[in-house]
């Protein structure tokens, strides 16, 4: 698995940023955020009341970018472990979830800076847990090793407490890989969401969904 490829992308647009935090912040409201380390967060102040979201803008234009190269491996494998590429759509990291990932955790905004611990506590907590198993960092061993690591975070109810951390980094972690994911039009496609589009008539709810309903059209 090559994790070197997306590092030679054009970055993310800014409009792109702030379309996916305000996605992602709604899609990861139900996931717990507990804090597996504590670090200073970013000096930036952030987009003010008149971002300028126009145009591309370069890394750190607005505020420092946080994953190390190394953790953008890790954050790229796991996003794809959690999002792979199938018959449904692309791989996470094709649609540029690991840039949407150090955006989030770098933004000086008050979720932002607490989610900053607990993603950060949690690549760190993959990478040694893969090197206690494996000899290697998450990025670079098989898909059935990570899966490995994974399926353990899937678990309910972990008595050992850093287990159960780290399982809450997970579905933290899954939130906003999904909240990132299904903001673009390939996330749309691959659960059949076709947004808004005009159309000639409203024929109103089609008959499968009203005898669901238990409800009959009285609107012609």
């Amino acid at each position: 698995m090559d994790m070197e490829n997306n590092d030679t992308l054009p970055r993310l647009s800014r409009r792109d940023v702030i379309k996916w935090f305000a996605a992602a912040a709604a899609a990861s409201q139900a996931a717990p955020f507990l804090s597996l380390a504590q670090n200073a967060p970013p000096a930036a102040q952030g987009y003010g009341t008149d971002p300028k979201v126009a145009g591309i803008h370069k890394a750190g234009d607005f505020w420092p970018l946080t994953l190390t190269s190394a953790q953008r491996k890790t954050v790229t494998a796991l996003a794809d472990v959690i999002l792979p590429a199938d018959s449904l759509g692309p791989a996470a990291s094709a649609l540029r979830v690991p840039d949407y990932i150090d955006e989030w955790v770098s933004a000086p905004y008050p979720k932002q800076k607490k989610d900053r611990g607990t993603i950060l506590g949690g690549l760190k907590w993959i990478d040694q847990e893969s090197n206690k198993r494996f000899k290697k960092n998450f990025a670079n061993i098989s898909a059935k090793q990570q899966a490995n690591i994974c399926d353990d975070l899937c678990i309910q109810n972990h008595k050992d407490a850093d287990l159960k951390k780290a399982a809450s980094f997970f579905r933290s972690f899954t939130g906003l890989c999904m909240g990132a994911y299904y903001s673009t039009q390939e996330g749309w496609k691959a659960i059949g969401y076709i947004g808004n589009v005009p159309t000639a008539t409203f024929d109103g709810p089609s008959q499968e969904v009203l005898d669901k309903l238990g409800v009959t059209q009285t609107v012609s």
